[in-house]
Order: structure tokens, then sequence, then C-alpha cells
């Protein structure tokens, strides 16, 4: 289990990992590299903020092995700036949680979110990076891409396997054309003022057949459950998913087939997940995110005294975040992923 803690722009951001198994080697430059994916200074079109974030693993870790003991770890803000939204600590930004966390906790972080912030993500990263450390040695990887900018879309981004080649693309897109086509949009919609959502899809493979549960705790459930909870994600589907409403039972059924010692479907509407359990094919889910709520235009909104201002975003924000969800999407999905296969073994050695 993760438990993360920090805001966007206090003194820093960091989380502790309970449960994690003991003797599993870590290498730091892994971890490194994987909170450098979420990096905007990787990606154009993103914020200007820079930070190093540069790790600090307090425990949990001796001799590159885990101990067992919680991890915990700490991620420093070094390029925070709290005196760019003194201006915005009276009034309520569209489509921002700043007063759905008043009416909760009677007070909130203005501070470019406070914990609301899509900067917190980076411990999520930095919680997925040893998840994933703890899964590539049974033979699971998580990979995912941007599939979707703005109205550019991938046609074949669920039976599509080349992931990797997102990781050297500048919107963590893989295919070339597409992406050339969303660097001129994105272009387009910065220079209106404007933000951009988009889709990134995720694969899992070598999950084997078993692992999730029958009711609450379906694989899927926990999957989207985590998913969701990334600032910005609006939607989630695993295999056909919605499209799977326009189809005919007799097309979208996954017929079984023998392939040499193992049990396969032929097609994968399903997923990979049947009945909330994994079945041995690759898990594929689509994750949707709304465009940035932060846009250079003016807008009207109201104060705490209920107030029509007008309001214009100024500031270090992203035109589109997708390209940087990817690494933050793997983390959730790696964390659930290597949660139930612990939770598997414990209840069926």
């Amino acid at each position: 289990m993760l438990t993360t803690f920090g805001e966007s722009h206090g003194p820093a951001t960091g989380g502790v990992l309970d449960g994690f198994p003991s003797r599993v080697p870590i290498d730091p430059a892994f971890i490194r590299a994987e909170i450098n994916r979420r990096n905007p200074a990787n990606y154009p079109f993103s914020t200007s903020r820079k930070e190093e974030d540069e790790i600090e693993i307090l425990s949990g870790l001796f001799e590159g092995l885990t101990t067992g003991a919680p991890i915990a770890f700490l991620i420093r803000n070094k390029d925070q700036r709290p005196e760019d939204y003194a201006r915005l600590k009276d009034l309520y930004r569209p489509s921002h949680a700043d007063y759905t966390y008043e009416k909760k906790y009677g007070i909130r972080d203005f501070r470019g979110g406070g914990r609301s912030s899509a900067r917190t993500t980076v411990a999520v990263v930095a919680g997925g990076a040893f998840a994933k450390s703890f899964l590539a040695p049974e033979g699971i990887r998580v990979s995912g891409f941007v599939s979707q900018i703005g109205p550019y879309r991938m046609k074949d981004d669920l039976t599509f396997t080349e992931t990797s080649a997102a990781l050297h693309s500048p919107l963590a897109c893989p295919d070339d054309n597409l992406t050339a086509e969303m660097l001129v949009f994105l272009e387009k919609v910065r220079a209106d003022g404007d933000t951009a959502g988009g889709v990134v899809t995720c694969r899992i493979t070598g999950v084997p057949p078993g692992i999730g549960e029958p009711l609450f705790d379906k694989l899927q459930s926990d999957l989207a459950k985590s998913v969701m909870s990334i600032p910005a994600v609006k939607g989630f589907e695993t295999g056909s998913g919605f499209a799977a409403a326009a189809m005919t039972g007799s097309r979208h059924n996954d017929r079984f087939i023998s392939s040499g010692d193992s049990i396969k479907t032929e097609s994968n509407f399903s997923g990979g997940i049947q009945g909330g359990i994994s079945n041995g094919m690759d898990i594929v889910f689509r994750t949707a995110f709304k465009p940035v709520s932060s846009i250079g235009r003016e807008q009207t909104t109201v104060d705490r005294e209920g107030h029509e201002i007008t309001y214009e975003g100024k500031g270090r924000h992203d035109v589109c975040v997708v390209p940087r969800a990817v690494p933050i999407v793997e983390a959730m999905a790696a964390l659930v992923i290597a949660d139930h296969l612990l939770r598997n073994r414990a209840t069926h050695p």
C-alpha cells in the first residue's frame, strides 16, 4: 500500500510503501529514470516549472535490497513559487478543486491547488517504480503510451504492442505521423490560450491467470479506482470498453483456444480480465484526461462572497498534461498488480 504526502508548493512531497516484500533488488538509477519520465522538461507544451525531482530513500532499503520494512522516500520541491498564487486565495477557479476542498475542510491551500495539484503524483511514480522492480523478475511489464490528444487518435491502440516506441516520442505517442499532427494541433491550442485533453492506453503483459477477486475487489475495479484518483482523469475503460455496447455477443465473445501447453483467447475484448480475475491475456485499458483547467483566457467566476469576477489564468501551466501522465498511469497500474499478486500468494500459496 502506498501512502503519499505533500503539497504543490510545500517543502516536499513523498510517500511510504507498506507491505513491500523483502529481498527485492532495487536499482536507484531505475527509480530516478522512472521519476524523470514525468518531468515536464522532457515534453513540449508542459509547465516551465523546473524541479530536479531527486529522490531520497529514507528507509526500507539495505545493501541494494528491500528489507520488508516500510519504504519511505522524499522528493523536495525546489522551484515552488507560492507568491504567484496569492491573488487566487479568495476566488474559485473554474473546474479546479478550490470550492470543493474549502467546503469539505473549511480551509484550502491556494498555492497551486495544494494537495489537489498534479505535483503530488511524483510520489506515485516513485512508488510505482518500486512496484515495477518487484514485478519485473516475475515477467510482468507495464507500459503505456498516448493514443489520443484532442481529436487525433490511434485506431489500433488496443492491439498495438510496440509500446517502447513511445519512450522516444516528444508526446509519448508511438505513431510518428500522428505525433506530427498532434504537435501542430497543440501549437494552435497554445496560441489560442487554451488547453487540450487526451487518452493514455496502458498494456500489462505477463500477468498469470487467476489474479484478482470475484466481487468488490475485482482487478478492473481496483485498476479503475487507482487510475481515477489521478488528477484530471475523467474516464476509464478496459478491453472493448464502451464500444462493447454497440456489439453483439457473438462478435464480442472471446473464444478460448489451445496454444501449446496453455489456454488463451482468440480475441481480447475482455482486456485480459473476466469475472474480475486475470485470464492470462494482456491487460489493456484506456484512461481519458480532461483539458487542463488553467487556461490563458479570461473567464468569469465568483469569489468567497459570491460576487462575480473576471479571472485570467496566469502562471506555469501545461497546455496538455497527457504525455506526462503516461508514467503516472503505469505507476498506478503497477501498484495494483503488485498488490493483487501478493494477495493471491497469501491466500493461494
